[in-house]
């Protein structure tokens, strides 16, 4: 059965690996604009502006790039209690931890695919030192004069060597609604999108044809505006940051993002969907055939040519 929409209240934060940490720090602080949170275990924290929580980001140096854990806040001591009960019963056995600065205990498991997942509930609310403080007191911290100046993590795109279980695991064990999804000819879904709140998707599960479980598409931050998306594919030409491709505008889930590379090997998107809310509480999951993806999904424009080359249609989101 799936639980009630509201156990889960967002995407909380992301922790990173990276080969490279001085140079990934550099590009989330001088070009994205985060703001350095402090550091424990080798492990450096970031947060955006807008997130009102410690940290929004951990890098942590690696022998390789991807992502070692996805934390989401439950919205209750007793929602997260409730989702510890049920990962249990379904065979999702867990771990407690206390390893992060500004949060309390975390549930850590695994979607089917291997991705590392935390649950938590108490967080420590950001106060921003005097050089940081807002000028508006409704928002934790003010607005940097650097780079983007990105507002918040948006959402996270993993892949997966099988998209259905993921999105079944993420539906019905942690209560996310999907809301667009991609199926084959063949019947199988390609990608999923699904949400936790009124955002129109949280977590991403795109089909992963190289076969290898737990990897990483990318992760998200969103700006204020389109224009700012511009402008910061002119700040990454003049900084020497790798443009994928963009900018663009998705068909499936319509957002207009930048795709651009980190100098630890992690895809980053940068993305204007804050115009886009799903309201409807019976919202329909909109589903794109094979043949509507064959039209592309940009503008009509196919954007990571490695996944059609492999058979996977390319991916929004």
């Amino acid at each position: 059965m799936t639980p009630p929409l509201g156990d889960i209240a967002h995407l909380g934060h992301i922790e990173l690996l990276t080969p490279d940490l001085d140079g990934s720090v550099r590009f989330f602080t001088e070009f994205l604009g985060l703001t350095e949170n402090g550091s424990s275990g080798g492990s450096v924290h970031l947060r955006t502006w807008d997130d009102y929580e410690h940290h929004s980001l951990t890098l942590t140096p690696h022998t390789t790039s991807g992502i070692r854990r996805t934390a989401l806040r439950t919205s209750s001591e007793e929602a997260l209690q409730r989702r510890v009960r049920e990962l249990e019963s379904a065979g999702c056995q867990g771990r407690w931890t206390e390893d992060e600065p500004g949060i309390g205990k975390l549930y850590v498991t695994g979607d089917p695919d291997g991705h590392e997942i935390a649950l938590y509930w108490e967080s420590e609310w950001y106060q921003a030192p005097p050089e940081l403080r807002p000028g508006l007191k409704n928002q934790p911290q003010a607005k940097p004069g650097r780079g983007v100046a990105v507002r918040r993590l948006d959402h996270v795109n993993f892949l997966a060597v099988d998209v259905e279980p993921n999105g079944d695991f993420v539906r019905t064990l942690l209560g996310a609604r999907p809301t667009e999804q991609i199926r084959l000819d063949s019947g199988r879904i390609a990608a999923q999108w699904l949400t936790f709140s009124n955002k129109s998707y949280d977590v991403v599960y795109t089909e992963d044809w190289s076969g290898t479980q737990g990897r990483l598409h990318h992760i998200a931050f969103a700006t204020d505006t389109r224009e700012e998306i511009l402008r910061a594919a002119d700040l990454a030409l003049d900084s020497g940051v790798f443009i994928e491709t963009g900018p663009h505008k998705h068909a499936i889930q319509q957002t207009f993002f930048l795709y651009v590379y980190e100098p630890g090997g992690n895809r980053v998107e940068l993305c204007n969907p804050l115009t886009r809310l799903v309201l409807a509480p019976d919202w329909p999951l909109i589903t794109w055939t094979e043949e509507e993806r064959k039209r592309g999904q940009a503008w009509g424009l196919k954007t990571i040519e490695s996944f059609h080359t492999h058979g996977t249609p390319p991916v929004d989101g």
